[in-house]
């Protein structure tokens, strides 16, 4: 399942480094975070989705404490 959201990051190394170890996380497929546009794309296993996400939000969150996803 892929899926698109609104996000909040406050530069361009923190995305990266958000990029980097969320795509760590068992079941993601592919995922990408472009600050620019502050959208995160996610693909990840159907079953465990909401699993994965909230996993995505705790890594997002140590890289960052201000970050924020949208659903």
């Amino acid at each position: 399942m892929q899926k698109k959201f609104k996000i909040e990051v406050d530069c361009a190394n923190c995305a990266a480094k958000i990029e980097e170890a969320a795509r760590k996380i068992s079941g993601v497929n592919s995922l990408s975070v472009s600050f620019m546009a502050q959208k995160m794309v996610v693909d990840a296993d159907d079953g465990r989705f909401d699993e994965i996400m909230k996993e995505i939000v705790k890594v997002s969150k140590k890289v960052e404490p201000d970050f924020e996803i949208f659903v």
